[in-house]
């Protein structure tokens, strides 16, 4: 390889990798946050880092809606969510993946609440958002984390 053509290679893998890592990172305006979905299940796999914790969780079979969920008291947080809206107004999913990926928060923020390392094999439920409509991929990004007995609200610090 010509020491000119080896240069290009060497420049271009940088940004190559940059892209990939951009388009794992979802922002919230690409989620449909009039339609709060619940899940609930065990973690398969924990990637615990920046840009934000994620999981991938399985399913539990015959996933519902618990009684008690509208009624659950949510933690305050340092942005404006309206909690108790969204868990009225929760849904499970009309797609039936057996396995999604979850997007927590930043590990900064999941440090603010005091959330310990999920590790594989945990039991989670999460109230969070779908890309719009529920197309393409099967990724929920997380609102409200219910582990371990606590609730957590992850759209920001808590107040």
């Amino acid at each position: 390889m010509k020491r000119r053509d080896l240069l290009k290679v060497s420049l271009a893998l940088p940004v190559a990798g940059t892209a990939s890592w951009a388009q794992a990172h979802h922002g919230w305006s690409s989620f449909d946050q009039d339609r709060p979905i619940y899940l609930e299940g065990r973690v398969i796999k924990s990637m615990w880092r920046n840009p934000h914790a994620e999981l991938e969780l399985e399913v539990s079979p015959n996933l519902k809606l618990p009684a008690d969920l509208a009624q659950r008291v949510l933690p305050a947080q340092s942005a404006p969510v309206d909690g108790k809206a969204l868990l009225a107004k929760a849904v499970v999913p009309m797609r039936k993946d057996k396995r999604w990926e979850i997007e927590l928060a930043p590990l900064t923020r999941m440090q603010a609440w005091n959330v310990a390392e999920i590790k594989a094999g945990a039991q989670v439920a999460l109230l969070g958002f779908t890309f719009t409509g529920e197309k393409g991929e099967a990724i929920l990004r997380v609102e409200y984390l219910f582990a371990d007995g606590k609730v957590y609200g992850l759209r920001s610090s808590p107040a």
